[in-house]
């Protein structure tokens, strides 16, 4: 029977060997839930209330929760506890994506009943994109496991950045990204419904929800140079990585909806994010030579989730400036971003501007190419 089998690993994590049936299974999962999301809940576009929003992370969450489930059948509890934990840390470095989503959406003016449509395909993106990062990155280690000293400190540079990194105002418009996008492909600024594409005088343009999907698509990929190797300090197994990351950006859309006009009631994540990436930095690179030292999953897992409630916890408890509101719906103007990795996640994503051209910007009147 043909496998796809793990190799030689340290003994510290968990070896599997993953059937090809069972990729299939867990890819035929993923495709199944984004097309009943799209084709049945979603099918016509429409604002997504709270109660709403709330029922659909709840039923994402039950779903990530329940593969573990099957990740326990299939491979053992020890594999069990390495999803747990790569599900834990990229669900809680993700909430970051949800305001910058918001950022965007707020903008461009994307009316709030099209956003569902742009973000699923950003999802689907991101879901080609973390496979790509994931199977590379687990390849680099397996050929060269020096380079977790580089992922480790990396993490730990990051971590630094984001709690004394000021907090800098990022314009989504003053984009070279969006720029080169209005240069190469012809566009118009108006809307054309939930269509990335319309048609005007018989010429194909790109609307301006095109422009949001690649400027979702390019944090993502920000995001995701931190995420990915916080997972692997936890699991260095392709299909154990890969499935925990697919279940917790999966539910992104429906936290999006529901927590991106409370940005500044978590005044607190931001730094409860900075402590997980350097904690699992630093266990990343003490269990590499010369201390050969590895955290046991029901230590790490424990520690990961502590620091999590107790940033929100010590977040929502904390009394919010009643003047300060992130929308994520059509307003006037957008709200800068107030946290570092998210700031640095936009301007690393859309590439702040520095020439003497104008930005272009796709809200105001007039097709351009």
């Amino acid at each position: 029977m043909f496998l796809i089998a793990s190799s030689d690993r340290s003994s510290n994590f968990v070896d599997i060997n993953v059937h090809a049936w069972q990729w299939l299974v867990l890819l035929g999962l993923i495709v199944a839930l984004l097309l009943v999301d799209l084709l049945v809940f979603h099918r016509e576009a429409h604002e997504i209330n709270t109660k709403e929003a709330a029922i659909e992370s709840a039923a994402w969450i039950s779903v990530g929760v329940a593969f573990s489930l099957v990740v326990l059948w299939w491979f053992g509890g020890a594999a069990t506890g390495e999803y747990v934990s790569g599900y834990l840390i990229e669900k809680s470095l993700s909430i970051d994506n949800v305001f910058v989503w918001a950022l965007l959406m707020s903008y461009f003016k994307v009316p709030q009943k099209y956003q569902h449509r742009v973000l699923f395909w950003g999802i689907f993106g991101a879901l080609v994109m973390r496979a790509i990062f994931i199977f590379a990155g687990v390849a680099i280690i397996e050929r060269f496991e020096w380079v977790l000293y580089i992922f480790g400190a990396f993490l730990l540079f990051t971590a630094g950045r984001m709690l004394v990194s000021g907090d800098d105002e990022v314009d989504p418009g003053n984009s070279k990204v969006l720029k080169l996008v209005n240069r190469i492909v012809p566009s118009t600024d108006k809307l054309d419904g939930p269509h990335l594409f319309t048609k005007v005088n018989g010429k194909r343009l790109a609307t301006p929800l095109f422009a949001v999907l690649l400027l979702v698509e390019a944090t993502d990929v920000v995001f995701a140079v931190d995420s990915v190797p916080a997972v692997l300090a936890v699991s260095h197994e392709q299909f154990l990585v890969f499935s925990s990351n697919a279940f917790a950006i999966l539910g992104l859309r429906a936290l999006y909806f529901l927590l991106a006009d409370l940005h500044n009631r978590f005044k607190y994540l931001q730094t409860g994010l900075a402590i997980i990436l350097a904690f699992v930095g630093v266990k990343m690179i003490l269990s590499q030579a010369p201390l050969h030292y590895h955290m046991p999953t029901w230590i790490s897992l424990p520690v990961i989730g502590l620091i999590l409630a107790v940033s929100i916890i010590v977040s929502l408890k904390a009394t919010p400036d009643p003047d300060d509101h992130f929308p994520h719906q059509i307003h006037d103007e957008a709200g800068p971003a107030d946290d570092a990795r998210t700031d640095g996640a936009v301007a690393e994503a859309v590439g702040d501007a520095t020439d003497d051209d104008p930005a272009t910007d796709p809200t105001v009147t007039g097709d351009h190419a």
